[in-house]
Formats: structure tokens, C-alpha cells, sequence
């Protein structure tokens, strides 16, 4: 391999995932040849097809002839390409590993937390085709009226970093907006204090600012970072959030520091996206983009896909269809919160939870965080490939939450099944909210008629 970065031939293996495949859109728009395996069939390997070499199964031919291969954390150090790559002496990088190298070369504004990064990243991008930039991009998902989830622009590098397999650990931001540090990816960090210092460690490598909501989680583990903007409703933030409007559609709010006011219109609804927005608008305006851009930017911004996407209305009845790819404790407060309103609407939701190692280990948590709800529906865990030794079901989220709370709860393990009880029971309902990150979303299709069940 030359030193040139990156290498001409990048074969990726897992390039349908949700990283990977924003990592070889931006690789091709780059101008490399890219290459890439996957385990199943889905709809990102064939928009992936018209642009590149992509296959279902493994070929250790095709990684053998690649200049570096790197793989998605869910794939194993036996996978037959992985070997083939070893074997021919072809450098084999982490996601890590080789996200490390990339930024190197860019001018990188991050966005992480344990959520909300997606979103606040897709904001930025908003943000800089407001102000004419054309930067480079890496996240997880599309960007509604922006494009794929990733692609090649520019030395500007807009990156959502991911916390998950400790992906980031090597990433040096230039700045960093920082949204929140909560208990998540235990089966990697061992613990919350864990998950802390890592996110410490980011904090300490970032090269410039720091932004982060005051009195916030992530406000907790950065008080002594002298480069540290903070903003938020506290009167000792830097910049203030104020006059503060959530109507069930969108969100209103006024941002000032000590000579700057603006008004934000948000097309999102939200109390959560006031405070995604507003760390984005000061990250925009302390990077020099221009106010006018900053407001234009955020008012453009029509959410991010599966993040309270409306879906419409419950065929043959009137409640609204809502999916949100909440899957922590304080995501689904938030969405529950949300999707009641200042009109206190009628709430049924339906869970799907994600991984064994996170129902596991934040079971007590789950207990407590369908408070709202006038009815839950569990259905069984979407495991994302882990092992499952014990068995382990929905029904613990079940009970946990029927010791905890007074919330109306059932367990029913199928998606197929969940829908049809679902459809009984609607007409008790003003929202019915579809809840996880594993496929729980396809449900939110089949009860508005989008798509037929399967």
C-alpha cells in the first residue's frame, strides 16, 4: 500500500451498515475504487450496486486484490475476507482505525453524544448549504433535502461520531459539539464511568471549541475545559436560549450572548430539538458562518429519518402514525413527552428492544420510562447479532415495568402480531408511537397501508 491516503482499492466488509455505507459513499465520491461484502441483502447494497462492486456472501479474491480492507464492528476477525486479506498481506483496519486516518486530513466539526447526534449533525449540514459551503460528510442516516449519508465536498469535514465499539477513540474533532453522556454500549465500556471517560478522552483530543447545553450531562464532565461554550436557559450560559414556543409541529426560540440575538424556527417539534438546534446554531456561529445562514439553516431542517418521523394516519381510523428510533430511557421520555403535547393526548406505543447486553443492563431504567403512555405493547428483543445463552425475552422490560409504574403493559413477541392488537385497540388512541432501533419501524408502515405486512 502507498501512503497516499486514502488507498485507491478500499474493500469494505458489513458495507451495509449504517456507517459503512456513508464511509464508501464518501470513499467513492473521493475517487477510490470501492469494493464491498455484506451478509444479507437490503436496500443500501443495491443504491450501493449503482456506483460500486457490492455482493451478498464473501469473495477472498476481491479483498486479497484490495490496497486496505476495513470491516463493520459486527464482523468477526474469522470471516473468510478478513483472512484472505491477512493472508495476502493486505492492511486489515478497525472502523476505528481507519475513521482515525481519514480525519486526519479534514477540517472535522463533530457532533456525538449517546443520541441526538444524528440529528444535530444533519442540522449542521443544513446549516453549511445555507451558507454555500460544500463540505464532506459521515453519518448514519440521509439528510431530508441534502443527501446520502455521506460524500466527499471538501477539507471540511462534518462528521457524526459514534460512540459504539469505542469508534471514536481515536478521532481528534477540530470542534466538538458534545449533546449528552448517558449510560449506553455497557458491553463495551463495562460502566457509566466508563462511558465518561471515554468521552473525556474526546473532549481532551478536540483541537478548538467544546459546545455543550448547560447543566447538562455533558456540561458535567467538561466544566474545567477551558475552551468550553456553553449554551442554554441558564442565565450563566454563554449564549441563552429564551421565549421558548413547542407547538405539535414545530418549535420557536430566541438565542442571545452578549451581541448577538437571533430567532430560530424549527419545522421539528420538540423540546429536544431546541436543544440539538441551538448547541448546532452556536457550533455554526462560532465556526463563522453567518447568522443569517445559522436561522435560514435550521428553519430548512425537516427531520431525520426514523427520528419522530410522521408516517400519518392508522388505516380505517384517526390516530397518527409516529416512529421514533428511541431505544434509551431518556429517549423514550422525550418521545412520550413529545408526542402527548401541551394538549395531553392519548398515547399508545408499541417497544421493540434493542440488543441483549443494553435490556440487560439498563432493565431497572426501562421500568420507569414509559410514565405517560395509556398503554405499552413489548415486543421481543431485535438483538443485532448477539448472543442470547439465556433466553433472555421482552417480558424483562414487561416486568420491570410493572414493578416501577402504574403503566398499562403487555408482552407480545411478534411484530405481525403487535400490529394486529395494535389495530384493535386504536380507536382508544390520538398517537400511537413506534419505539426502537432494530426493524419495529416497518410496523409504523403496515398501520398506515404504506407497505404490506411480511
Amino acid at each position: 500500500m502507498s501512503n497516499a491516503w486514502p488507498p485507491r482499492r478500499v474493500h469494505i466488509v458489513g458495507i451495509g451498515g449504517a456507517g459503512m455505507s456513508g464511509l464508501a459513499r464518501y470513499l467513492a465520491g473521493r475517487g477510490c475504487v470501492v469494493s464491498g461484502s455484506d451478509a444479507a441483502p437490503s436496500d443500501t447494497l443495491t443504491d450501493l450496486k449503482k456506483s460500486m462492486a457490492v455482493y451478498v456472501g464473501s469473495d477472498s479474491d476481491v479483498a486479497a486484490n484490495a490496497d486496505v480492507v476495513t470491516l463493520s464492528p459486527a464482523v468477526g476477525a474469522n470471516d473468510p475476507e478478513i483472512r484472505a486479506a491477512y493472508d495476502a498481506g493486505i492492511p486489515v483496519l478497525t472502523r476505528a482505525e481507519f475513521l482515525s486516518r481519514l480525519t486526519q486530513d479534514h477540517d472535522v466539526v463533530a457532533f456525538a453524544g449517546t443520541h441526538g447526534k444524528t440529528t444535530a449533525t444533519s442540522m449542521y449540514l443544513m446549516v453549511t448549504q445555507a451558507a454555500n459551503q460544500n463540505p464532506s460528510w459521515l453519518l448514519g442516516a440521509p439528510i431530508r433535502g441534502f443527501g446520502d449519508n455521506g460524500g466527499y465536498g471538501s477539507h471540511q469535514l462534518v462528521l457524526e461520531l459514534d460512540e459504539s465499539y469505542g469508534t471514536f477513540s481515536q478521532v481528534a474533532p477540530t470542534s466538538l459539539g458534545l449533546l449528552n453522556v448517558e449510560a449506553d454500549h455497557l458491553d463495551h465500556y463495562g460502566d457509566l464511568a466508563g462511558v465518561q471517560q471515554a468521552f473525556r478522552a474526546l473532549v481532551s483530543r478536540t483541537k478548538r471549541q467544546v459546545v455543550v447545553w448547560y447543566e447538562s450531562s455533558a456540561h458535567e464532565l467538561v466544566r474545567t475545559v477551558h475552551s468550553v461554550v456553553t449554551v442554554g436557559v441558564d442565565e450563566r450560559a454563554t449564549w441563552r436560549v429564551g421565549d421558548v414556543q413547542l407547538e405539535p409541529t414545530r418549535a420557536t426560540f430566541t438565542l442571545q450572548s452578549a451581541d448577538t440575538a437571533l430567532e430560530i424556527v424549527l419545522h421539528v417539534p420538540g423540546y429536544h430539538n431546541v436543544v440539538n438546534s441551538a448547541v448546532v446554531a452556536v457550533m455554526a456561529l462560532t465556526n463563522g458562518i453567518e447568522q443569517n445562514a445559522v436561522v435560514d439553516g435550521l428553519s430548512r431542517f425537516s427531520g431525520a429519518p426514523r427520528r419522530f418521523q410522521v408516517h400519518g394516519v392508522i388505516s380505517n381510523g384517526t390516530a397518527l402514525v409516529i416512529e421514533d428510533y428511541a431505544h434509551l430511557p431518556s429517549e423514550i421520555r422525550t418521545a412520550i413527552t413529545t408526542a402527548r403535547g401541551s394538549e395531553q393526548r392519548k398515547v399508545i406505543a408499541v417497544f421493540q428492544p434493542h440488543r441483549i447486553t443494553r435490556t440487560t443492563n439498563l432493565t431497572s431504567e426501562f421500568g420507569t420510562a414509559f410514565e405517560g403512555l395509556d398503554e405499552l405493547i413489548v415486543t421481543d428483543i431485535y438483538s443485532s447479532g448477539e448472543p442470547n445463552p439465556d433466553g433472555i425475552t421482552g417480558q424483562l422490560i414487561v416486568d420491570s415495568v410493572r414493578e416501577q409504574s402504574s403503566t398499562s403493559v403487555r408482552y407480545i413477541a411478534g411484530r405481525i402480531e403487535a400490529a394486529a392488537y395494535i389495530r384493535s385497540i386504536q380507536h382508544h388512541a390520538d398517537v400511537l408511537l413506534v419505539l426502537g432501533a432494530g426493524d419495529v419501524g416497518e410496523i409504523a408502515s403496515w398501520l398506515t397501508g404504506e407497505v404490506h405486512e411480511h
